[in-house]
C-alpha cells in the first residue's frame, strides 16, 4: 500500500521528512531503552526511591537550565547541525556507561556506585535541553503548513511505537544480556540516527542573529507574554507533563511493590500504554484539524482521570486497562499542544517558544524527584494518583472557564 493512498501518512510523501523520520528511530528507540535501563539498575542498586527521584531530578535540572539557550540556538543555527551534534553526545554518554558495567565498577557489590547514572543524567539532560527545541521546531521547516497536525502526530506515533517496542525488548535484553549490553546497543542506536540526520538537506536558518543569545531569549520571553492564549497552551501542556509523566519513572517501584510483576511487568505496563498512544496518534494523524483547543483539554482530562485509577490501582487488569487510556491521553493533549504551539507561533521565534515545552519534560523530571519522596513517605499509589487529580481539576477547570482555549482551533 502506497502512503499516497492513505490520509494518515500523507506528510510522509515527504522525502526530507521520511529521512528525518527514520533518523528519529535511532533516538526514540535508545530514549526509550535508557529510560527503562535507567531507572531499574538505579532501584536495583540502591532499592531507594528517593535515589530514583535524584536520577529524575539530575536529568531534569540541567534540562531546565539549558531549554531557553537550546531554544535562542535552534533559531541562530541550522537545526539539523544541532540533532546531529546532540545525537553523538548521546551515543558517548551512552557507551561510557556500558563502560563501568562491564568492569563491574556500577553494580551493588560497589555501594554508592549509583553516582555514575547520576553523573550521566545530568549531562544527557543538557543534551536534550540543547537538543529538544531543535528537534521539535524543525518538523514546522520540513512540511506544509496544513499538514503539520499529520506531521507532529506521525512523529509522536512513532515516539509511542518505541515505547512499545523498546521496553519489551529492553527487557528482554537486560535478562538475557545484562545491563552493560543494553548500553552498548542505546549507544549505536544514536549513532545510526546521526548518520541518517546527516543526509538531510539543510532547513531554514532563522534571522536572530548579530544578537546575544541571552537578549534572543528574552526577546522570546516577551512574545510569549505578549500572545496570551500560546502562553495558556504552554502552562496548559507543561502541567500535563509536570504531574502526568513522572509515573513512568516510578514504574519500577509500581511494578515491584505494589502489582508484584517485575522488570517483565514493567516492560508490559510500558508497551501498554504505548498501544493507547498509538491509537491517539493515529486519530490525531488522520483527522482532527479543527477544535484542536477542545482536544488538548479533553485529552487532558483523559489522562489525568485514566492517571488517578492507575496510581490507585493494586489489580493487574484493572492496571493494563486503565494504562491504555493513559496513553491515548497523554499523546493527544501534547501532540495538540505541539501542533497548536507550532502552528500560531511566527516562525522567527518557534525555537524559543518550543523551548518552554522541553522546560515542559524537564520539570516533569523534577516533579518525579519530589513524587519518588512522596512514595517513599506515603506510597507510590499516592504519588501517582494524587499528581493525576491535581492534573484533573486543571483540565476541568479550563474546559469549563476558557473558552477562548476551548474553541481555538
Amino acid at each position: 500500500m502506497r502512503f499516497t493512498n492513505v490520509h494518515t501518512f500523507t506528510s510522509l510523501q515527504n522525502s526530507t521528512f521520511r529521512l528525518y523520520y527514520v533518523g528519529m528511530i535511532g533516538q526514540w528507540a535508545s530514549m526509550n531503552m535508557g529510560m527503562m535501563a535507567r531507572s531499574w539498575v538505579i532501584y536495583d542498586i540502591s532499592n531507594s526511591g528517593v535515589v530514583l527521584g535524584l536520577a529524575a531530578l539530575a536529568n531534569a535540572v540541567p534540562m531546565i537550565l539549558l531549554s531557553l539557550w537550546g531554544g535562542a540556538i535552534a533559531d541562530r543555527l541550522h537545526k539539523k547541525y544541532i540533532l546531529i551534534v546532540a545525537m553523538i553526545g548521546s551515543a558517548i554518554v551512552s557507551a561510557a556507561v556500558g563502560v563501568t558495567l562491564s568492569v563491574g565498577y556500577l553494580s551493588d557489590t560497589v555501594p554508592g556506585s549509583w553516582w555514575i547514572l547520576i553523573a550521566a543524567s545530568v549531562v544527557q539532560g543538557g543534551i536534550m535541553g540543547m537538543m529538544m527545541p531543535a528537534r521539535q521546531a524543525i518538523i514546522a521547516e520540513i512540511v506544509e503548513p496544513d499538514l503539520l497536525m499529520n506531521a507532529v502526530s506521525l512523529n509522536m506515533m512513532g515516539m509511542n511505537t518505541f515505547r512499545i517496542l523498546a521496553p519489551a525488548a529492553t527487557g528482554f535484553l537486560m535478562a538475557g544480556l545484562g545491563y552493560a549490553a543494553v548500553y552498548y546497543i542505546m549507544g549505536g542506536l544514536y549513532a545510526f540516527g546521526a548518520v541518517c540526520i546527516a543526509f538531510m538537506p539543510r532547513t531554514a536558518q532563522k534571522l536572530s542573529e548579530g544578537r546575544s543569545a541571552w537578549k534572543d531569549i528574552v526577546d522570546g520571553l516577551r512574545y510569549i507574554k505578549r500572545e496570551r492564549t500560546m502562553l495558556h497552551i504552554l502552562i496548559f501542556t507543561i502541567i500535563g507533563m509536570i504531574c502526568g509523566m513522572p509515573f513512568m519513572q516510578l514504574l519500577p517501584m509500581l511494578a515491584k511493590n505494589v502489582l508484584h510483576v517485575g522488570e517483565s511487568g514493567q516492560g508490559i505496563l510500558m508497551s501498554v500504554s504505548g498501544v493507547g498512544a498509538i491509537i491517539g496518534s493515529l486519530a490525531l494523524a488522520s483527522g482532527f484539524r479543527h477544535r484542536r483547543g477542545l482536544t488538548l483539554l479533553v485529552t487532558g482530562f483523559v489522562n489525568a482521570i485514566a492517571l488517578v485509577f492507575f496510581g490507585f490501582s493494586a489489580i493487574w487488569w484493572l492496571s493494563i486497562v486503565t494504562v491504555i487510556f493513559v496513553g491515548l491521553g497523554q499523546t493527544g493533549y501534547r501532540a495538540a499542544g505541539n501542533t497548536l504551539v507550532q502552528h500560531y507561533t511566527e516562525p522567527e521565534y518557534r525555537g524559543r517558544v518550543m523551548s518552554f515545552i522541553m522546560m515542559g519534560i524537564g520539570f516533569s523530571s523534577l516533579g518525579t524527584f519530589f513524587a519518588g519522596i512522596l512514595a517513599q513517605g506515603f506510597g507510590v499509589e499516592w504519588a501517582i494518583g494524587g499528581l493525576a487529580i491535581v492534573f484533573a481539576v486543571v483540565s476541568l477547570g479550563y474546559i469549563m472557564f476558557s473558552p477562548r482555549l476551548r474553541n481555538l482551533d
